[in-house]
């Protein structure tokens, strides 16, 4: 296969895959720790709650930032055909500017800001192109 095809197709299998795990945390989380009353599809209400919430509400979220992320660059690496650390931290990047853009929009403690920035997509991208590399 072609290595421009096959490093398109890492960065797109990455994102996509790592974006189900992403969603699939988020949807886990919402069944274990509900959200009595609140509307999950209106970013408003969202917005509203979250600097209310407890820890508890917060584990699932992270965890869905950084194993998303951590999934999708290993992914890339491990499809990618050359410079598979570059593919990894693609996704990382990709990953920490939706994690961005939903911090700002959703805005939560800023314990969590901070360690959902910090922690949960370039450091999973390295471990991710790391383990995706060997």
């Amino acid at each position: 296969m072609n290595s421009v095809v096959k490093n398109i197709l890492a960065i797109i299998t990455g994102w996509i895959v790592g974006s189900v795990v992403n969603m699939g945390l988020v949807n886990a989380g919402h069944s274990i720790f509900p959200l009595e009353g609140v509307n999950l599809n209106d970013m408003d209400e969202l917005a509203a709650i979250m600097p209310t919430l407890d820890f508890k509400y917060f584990v699932f979220p992270f965890l869905a930032h950084a194993l998303g992320t951590l999934v999708g660059a290993f992914l890339a690496a491990l499809i990618a055909a050359n410079r598979k650390m570059v593919f990894a931290f693609v996704i990382g990047g990709l990953f920490l500017l939706g994690g961005i853009a939903v911090n700002i929009l959703i805005t939560g403690p800023i314990w969590f800001t901070i360690a959902d920035i910090a922690l949960a997509y370039i450091p999973m991208a390295y471990i991710g192109g790391k383990l995706g590399s060997r």
